[in-house]
């Protein structure tokens, strides 16, 4: 009966992270993914806790699939999140799109509106 109750509790608490994380508003995805790496890591620990624990065959065997999943999300999160953070950090190259004392983006070939020489830009009709 106990297991029947846990298996309960697993699939509400499935159901219920399922729908917070549908509301949850594009701004604030980068922060989330974060709070979910620290808690898949804590995941990772009751996964080696199951593996390890001397509580039966089919219980080491899910639980060293629960090591591998934990740790392939935290990695991958990791990973993602460094390369999101990375979009946020300014060019060091000194090298882009900045703009010089004339107002000149740097860009293009001499034109000072970064545009190639040559090229017209579309007037609108007056």
């Amino acid at each position: 009966m106990i297991q029947v109750f846990q298996l309960y509790v697993f699939i509400l608490a499935g159901f219920v992270g399922f729908i917070i994380i549908q509301r949850v508003p594009p701004l604030l995805h980068t922060p989330l993914m974060s709070a979910t790496n620290a808690i898949s890591g804590i995941s990772l620990v009751g996964a080696i806790v199951a593996a390890g624990g001397q509580y039966g065959r089919l219980s080491t065997i899910l639980g060293f699939v629960a090591v591998v999943c934990a740790a392939t999300n935290v990695t991958a999160g990791f990973l993602i999140t460094d390369r999101m953070l990375a979009m946020f950090k300014g060019d060091k190259t000194g090298k882009g799109n900045k703009t010089d004392k004339g107002g000149k983006t740097g860009k293009g070939d001499k034109t000072g509106n970064g545009e190639a020489a040559g090229t017209k830009r579309a007037e609108a009709p007056k």
